[in-house]
């Protein structure tokens, strides 16, 4: 096969989903829920004390909040929620 026969394949390639992509979302949390509960049948499966939880947020906390545009954003789509639900209330 040369060259130009390669590229007038490619395009198919592309779009076609393999793997975990290829299957829908329900088909993936019944895979997902399968593997959690063999994991904890097995003993292997990590149970998050509430110290490691509050630690995981807060680390994900400190990484959000460090781009600061994001954070805009975010308050200001707050804001207009806010202002929304109170129009609503009062209106």
């Amino acid at each position: 096969m040369d060259t130009m026969e390669r590229s007038l394949e490619l395009p198919r390639l592309i779009g076609r989903k393999r793997g975990f992509a290829s299957l829908t979302a329900e088909r993936r949390r019944e895979i997902a829920r399968q593997g959690g509960q063999t994991a904890h049948a097995r003993g292997v499966a990590h149970e998050f004390t509430i110290e490691e939880a509050r630690e995981a947020g807060r680390k994900g906390g400190r990484t959000v909040s460090k781009d600061r545009q994001h954070m805009a954003t975010i308050g200001r789509r707050g804001g207009l929620l806010s202002m929304k639900r109170r129009q609503v209330r009062l209106g």
